[in-house]
């Protein structure tokens, strides 16, 4: 832990540990000044960026400059845990059986007692356990489902989101008092393209790590080099991670990257969004493609998908029911 006891900003080389993020730029020095100030103290923090821009390192740094370092660190996606199962899921569940038998669920608030919890993509959390997890922040006591036994919270939260929160608040996606009280200290990750030279020093550091486990001593080409910097990279840092790992998988000794970049460059992220309908075809059935399309989008992720349709949740849900439903007929 030595390391992490070191500022963030005055550092001259950056810091490659597990759990802590990695630059050289302007931008990223800003960003490990704002983690060296946070980080000692107990405030709620809400990390913006990008997909992929390393918001869940950002809280591990946090959590690692934290009198909090020796305790558990947990992370939670909150747009993956379906609406009905997301209360016990963070709180706990003791549920009693028709026979009497007591089934125990401890819940990440429990586990991480003394530690750190981040929210991720906090933004996909149902209007209703907002208000819940409201209540808990203020109060630092939680109740486990099924039971009226108080806990007392002892968990720093740190939340992270892909959404500009003030949207999602015009949105109706995000209580505005929550905001207020995830944001006591907000910071924002900037973009891998907005990086500078942070994308070559990432893309040496992901090599050495692939050549230190394997045992070689492979290395990129003066063109990989020139790709890494002409590219966009949309996918931020798990984009360039990804890539640098199939280069060295497929390369020999010299490592090139802009074959594998051509298959995930913008235009054609822009091509998985766009959806070719055929004229004359049943306004039924465009719309089932368009929803699953949307679905696909956004990696099954239904509540995203709903607020880019513009319908509810449950409409969506109505709409997958009933094909399901009418596969089902057609099979049997």
């Amino acid at each position: 832990m030595n390391s992490v006891s070191l500022s963030f900003a005055e550092r001259t080389q950056p810091v490659t540990s597990t759990g802590s993020l990695l630059g050289e730029s302007v931008a990223m020095r800003e960003v490990f000044r704002l983690i060296d100030r946070v980080g000692p103290t107990e405030a709620s923090v809400l990390l913006t960026g990008e997909s992929g821009s390393g918001k869940e390192l950002a809280a591990k740094s946090i959590h690692q400059c934290s009198a909090r370092r020796d305790g558990p660190f947990l992370a939670i996606n909150c747009g993956a845990i379906p609406a009905g199962l997301i209360e016990a899921e963070l709180f706990g569940d003791e549920t009693a059986s028709p026979g009497g038998a007591v089934s125990v669920h401890a819940g990440l608030f429990a586990r991480a007692q003394g530690g750190t919890l981040l929210l991720d993509e906090v933004t996909e959390m149902p209007l209703e356990m907002q208000t819940r997890l409201l209540r808990v922040l203020e109060t630092r006591r939680f109740y486990p489902v099924g039971t009226n036994m108080e806990i007392i919270s002892d968990v720093r939260v740190i939340a992270a989101t892909n959404r500009c929160p003030l949207q999602a608040v015009q949105n109706g996606q995000l209580r505005e008092d929550l905001l207020y009280r995830l944001a006591v200290f907000p910071v924002a990750l900037p973009p891998l393209r907005s990086r500078g030279n942070d994308v070559e020093l990432l893309a040496e550091h992901f090599l050495a790590e692939l050549n230190a486990l394997g045992r070689t001593q492979k290395r990129l080409s003066a063109v990989a080099r020139m790709t890494l910097r002409q590219h966009s990279w949309p996918g931020n840092v798990r984009e360039l991670k990804n890539c640098v790992e199939r280069a060295y998988i497929l390369g020999d000794t010299v490592l090139e990257l802009a074959p594998l970049i051509q298959g995930s460059t913008r235009d054609a992220a822009t091509d998985r969004e766009r959806l070719n309908i055929r004229v004359g075809s049943r306004i039924h059935d465009m719309e089932r493609s368009l929803i699953e399309a949307t679905l696909d989008y956004f990696k099954g992720n239904k509540r995203r998908a709903a607020d880019a349709l513009g319908c509810s949740l449950k409409t969506l849900y109505n709409k997958l029911n009933g094909y399901s439903q009418s596969q089902e007929c057609a099979n049997s």
